[in-house]
């Protein structure tokens, strides 16, 4: 084999582990795998998504999946050519099971598997309307009463949750929930989004006015339809709004605005909730098979209760409701947090000229946003990765084939970069009396937000008006409020007119909770972190993000949230799930996570 290419040697790996699948040798398969070996799969071979680790648990998930996935056709992907370096060959890859079709990403070291990503793309006989698939739209040739699109469209519109059930309802109509509309749309799947706003978009124009996408264009573009090519790197709030709005009709998504869920139970002997929502002061009653929380990764404000809060005589807020600075200029503004929306809400206070005095009670990890662009995100999201033939979705899949497991291994060097590249900065920063971290073990933002959501902040500016004094900065704990301000643990009194609380986030089971009860919460468990025993991330293992697009111990729920990139790639998987089970396709789960935490 010494004098084949590297193509025709992973060919014939490929031949050989696909004719061990196909011969159900699970003791051959799993020994083509490295004794360290990680097997992520979204939901083509386990109906999850799920990361087994070492050939024990390959086997194991081959002797529960295999005869129902009966995987065939192994080979390089169509256009791909593998590469070698440093003894790692990395091979785009194709495959079928009986009733899907696949697309992966494997690195061999020697000739054992490494790392293997395998994807569900579609499902046989259920292909997106696209390309050579696309609808005819218009009716050609003559009849009598036709309908027009914009007739039809009316029609759907008017009927679907009235005359007609969806098998799908989705609760939240931000990016999450209109790029999950947009998925179960293209797949056919009667989808109804509620959504309590006036208009699609406002969940971004309603946050405090200097809100941006801290996020590069690159990483943010929605499925189907991408930003064009002179939309901005970070996009402003109100632009970003815009864009939703206008996505949410082109798509032809059935979106319900002034829309509040009041409750949802779930019959398991029917396989069917009902759910009441308030539609513009209409009670509607809604019986879908499916339901998708998208109500936000972050899920519900964290207020604080400090003693003496009813006793202060000015406005208090959490950033979530923050008015934005305009109110305030010549004001004493104290903001409790100091991470993303600590920052730019500063910041945004400082620049209409308030006296602004920045909280911190805990360590932050600050990176620069050129730096982090250049440094920890150029590679697969840029023009530079772009023009290199790294496209949004080929990033996507390179990055979800790095196992969680292993995966803050190959952040720590990017981020000791960063910290060497900008260490003027972050001398400033810490001279200015900033706590800063990077990490429980110094791999960097990334790690924290799988982790726990929170503990960071992308630098736009706000950190010089630190170290330059502009924006004022107390580290410790808040222990009381008076009428006039905000006490802390060394007895300062910070005067205040306003205090914003950018105090984060509980799980998304607490939307749960008030939709479904206390005790459905808990059956659902606590929503993201890996369980990796870091802060905020308790163990044990669980390798995944907690039940995020996946199956959950609560039959037909799925929570779905997440950034941009989340939404767009994950939505993929979750709607795939979905649509199997409305065409009655056998769904087997492997791994169906356990619950080890509440909230």
């Amino acid at each position: 084999m010494l004098d084949t290419t590297v193509s025709d040697q992973t060919q014939a790996f490929l031949d050989e582990f696909g004719g061990a699948l196909s011969r159900g040798d699970i003791a051959v398969a799993s020994d083509m795998f490295e004794d360290d070996c990680y097997w992520r799969d979204l939901v083509s071979f386990t109906w999850n998504i799920k990361t087994v680790e070492g050939k024990e648990q390959v086997a194991d998930m081959l002797s529960h999946q295999l005869a129902t996935t009966q995987p065939s056709g192994w080979k390089i992907a169509e256009g791909e050519v593998p590469t070698e370096e440093g003894g790692v060959t990395t091979a785009w890859i194709e495959f079928e099971t009986e009733v899907a079709r696949g697309y992966g990403l494997m690195r061999l070291k020697g000739d054992k598997i490494w790392t293997l990503l395998t994807t569900m793309t579609e499902l046989k006989g259920h292909e997106e309307p696209a390309g050579d698939n696309r609808s005819m739209g218009a009716k050609h040739g003559a009849g009598k009463n036709k309908a027009t699109w914009a007739e039809e469209r009316a029609r759907e519109a008017a009927e679907l949750g009235y005359e007609v059930q969806p098998y799908c309802v989705i609760i939240g109509g931000g990016q999450g929930g209109i790029a999950m509309g947009a998925r179960l749309r293209q797949l056919g799947v009667p989808t109804i989004i509620v959504e309590r706003n006036e208009r699609p978009g406002d969940s971004w124009r309603n946050r405090y006015k200097s809100l941006c996408l801290h996020d590069p264009v690159w990483y943010d573009h929605l499925p189907y339809l991408k930003f064009p090519e002179n939309w901005p790197v970070f996009s402003p709030k109100d632009k970003l709004g815009d864009w939703l709005e206008m996505y949410t009709n082109v798509m032809e998504l059935n979106y319900w605005t002034r829309t509040t869920a009041k409750s949802a139970k779930f019959d398991e002997a029917s396989g069917e909730w009902t759910i009441v929502v308030d539609r513009d002061g209409e009670e509607v009653v809604l019986k879908p098979k499916q339901l998708v929380m998208a109500t936000g990764m972050s899920g519900k404000k964290r207020m604080p209760d400090f003693p003496g809060m009813e006793a202060f005589q000015g406005v208090q807020q959490h950033s979530s409701e923050h008015d934005g600075p305009d109110a305030w200029s010549g004001k004493k503004v104290v903001v409790v947090g100091s991470n993303n929306s600590a920052h730019d809400i500063c910041a945004a206070l400082w620049e209409h000229d308030a006296d602004v005095t920045m909280v911190q009670r805990s360590s932050t990890h600050i990176v620069r946003s050129d730096t982090l662009m250049e440094v920890g995100l150029g590679d697969l999201y840029s023009e530079r990765a772009v023009a290199a033939g790294v496209t949004t979705e080929k990033a996507d899949l390179i990055f979800a084939s790095l196992p969680y497991r292993i995966l803050h291994e190959f952040q720590i060097p990017a981020y000791a970069a960063m910290k060497e590249q900008d260490k003027e900065f972050y001398d400033g920063l810490e001279k200015a009396g900033f706590w800063l971290d990077w990490g429980d073990d110094e791999s960097g933002l990334f790690m924290k937000y799988l982790r726990r959501g929170s503990g960071y902040y992308i630098d736009v500016g706000a950190s010089q008006l630190i170290i330059d004094g502009e924006v004022k900065l107390k580290r410790g704990q808040v222990t009381a409020l008076d009428e006039t301000g905000v006490i802390l643990d060394d007895g300062t009194h910070l005067d205040a007119d306003l205090v914003v609380y950018a105090t984060g986030y509980n799980s998304m089971n607490g939307w749960v909770a008030d939709l479904m009860g206390q005790e459905k919460a808990d059956q659902l468990g606590k929503c993201w972190g890996l369980g990796s025993d870091t802060t905020k991330d308790p163990g044990p293992w669980e390798g995944e993000q907690r039940n995020m697009w996946k199956p959950t111990q609560v039959p037909n729920l799925w929570m779905h949230g997440g950034n941009l990139h989340q939404s767009r790639h994950y939505s993929q998987f979750l709607s795939l799930q979905i649509k199997a089970r409305m065409e009655s396709i056998s769904t087997p789960v492997y791994g169906l996570q356990e619950v080890h935490h509440l909230s």
